[in-house]
């Protein structure tokens, strides 16, 4: 008896090491973005919720380890994950906008401070026994798990309505399903209900993604976005190119030639161009050839002052693609 007993640790400590070295992994996934995010010197509208969430979940498995006996293993992982998160966060701060940051430091002291320091008084305060604080504290960390393990929901959403696999690498997906095997057979061996439940909903929920991946991984996105730059015309260059200004009725838009504007009154503005053209005869009903007309036989040209060449920003005309 003894025998086996042993045997059990020595796999439990196995699968100990191993689910150390895959949640390694798995928390070093997000350093392709956080390079570009230094690199560019902008966090590009990248949401600093799932890295605050998990330093958050980290905190709560390393103080459950702690009242729980024979749970090193899981302080060593989530103790590298705390120092990794917060590596994170700190980056996102020093290079997001300023209501990012302040969204970013409400969220960082509500939860990771006002919550966990309430969970931690409560636990500590709610009786003598070990095993109680234990059990309240374990079924608190599976509650929080179970939320991050359903994050991927939304971009699992994304996907299916994108038809794209874009957001959603194939390697993330697979390293999720075997940490959650891993962590599962751990918590089994160690007989902690509170480590294996709620891997299984991570091995649920990472090979879904795997099948979202296969099933969209050929598929073409639905519609494309491309930029278009507003430009606002300095005064001067407005009143030199009033006489030329031209709008095409065309399928294309053909550029004018004027004076390159300073770089900040350039503007970028998200619009979808529609693949069907807009019909001359439209545009003359509508009084837009008041000062020229249409031109003989040749493409349909409408004269037009600049200040009507611009692309307004709430101008959606949309396109197949």
């Amino acid at each position: 008896m003894a025998f086996l007993n042993m045997e059990q640790q020595t796999w439990a400590f196995t699968f100990g090491i191993l689910g150390n070295i895959i949640s390694l992994m798995v928390f070093l996934s997000p350093l392709p973005t956080f390079y570009r995010v230094y690199r560019k010197k902008s966090t590009e509208g990248f949401q600093s919720t799932p890295y605050v969430v998990t330093l958050f979940s980290c905190m709560l498995w390393i103080f459950y380890a702690f009242l729980k006996s024979g749970a090193e293993l899981l302080i060593t992982i989530n103790g590298v994950g705390c120092v990794i998160e917060t590596a994170y966060i700190a980056m996102y701060l020093a290079y997001a906008p300023k209501a990012s940051r302040v969204l970013t430091a409400k969220m960082l002291l509500g939860l990771n401070v006002g919550l966990f320091g309430l969970i931690s008084l409560v636990t500590l305060l709610l009786s003598s026994k070990g095993t109680l604080r234990v059990h309240v504290l374990g079924w608190i960390c599976v509650s929080v798990s179970l939320a991050v393990f359903a994050a991927p929901l939304s971009v699992m959403r994304l996907v299916i309505r994108t038809k794209s696999v874009e957001f959603m690498p194939f390697s993330l997906s697979f390293c999720l399903v075997l940490s959650a095997v891993i962590w599962f057979a751990y918590g089994a061996l160690k007989k902690d209900v509170f480590v294996a439940v709620p891997n299984v909903l991570g091995f649920v929920f990472g090979v879904a993604q795997m099948a979202l991946y296969m099933a969209y991984r050929n598929k073409k996105p639905r519609a494309a976005v491309v930029l278009v730059q507003e430009v606002k015309l300095p005064e001067h260059v407005k009143e030199a190119a009033a006489p030329e200004g031209r709008v095409s009725c065309g399928a294309e838009v053909h550029p004018v030639d004027v004076l390159a504007p300073p770089a900040a009154a350039v503007h970028d503005h998200a619009v979808v161009i529609d693949a069907e053209p807009i019909s001359c005869a439209a545009a003359a009903a509508a009084g837009a050839d008041a000062d020229g007309g249409v031109d003989g036989d040749g493409p349909c040209l409408l004269r037009a002052a600049p200040e009507q060449l611009m692309i307004k920003p709430d101008t959606a005309i949309p396109v197949e693609v």
